[in-house]
């Protein structure tokens, strides 16, 4: 991940602009928090979301309420790119539960 993402910006500190087809965060410096996920490859896309991933519950226990945040509207980016760019994904039939 790229050192923005790991700033500790305040909610109040990172404005979020639309264009025109994704959502990019900026703080106030108006540095961008992370890579654009429209921007990497398939191979960087799953890597972030690995990682994403692997650090959640430390995240969520213990990570300041901003880097929480952070870590959230990352993650919410990064699966939000994936699922655009494989909508008809295959669905694990052992993942199925009945009705």
């Amino acid at each position: 991940m790229t050192e923005s993402v790991h700033r500790d910006a305040s909610p109040e500190q990172r404005v979020t602009e639309w264009d025109g087809d994704h959502a990019r965060t900026q703080d106030v410096d108006g540095d961008l928090l992370g890579v654009d996920p429209a921007e990497l490859g398939d191979e960087d896309l799953i890597r972030e979301m690995q990682s994403l991933h692997r650090t959640r519950l430390d995240t969520l226990r213990h990570a300041t309420d901003s880097a929480l945040a952070n870590h959230l509207r990352r993650t919410a980016e990064l699966e939000t790119e994936y699922l655009a760019r494989h909508p008809g994904r295959e669905v694990d039939p052992s993942r199925l539960r009945d009705a």
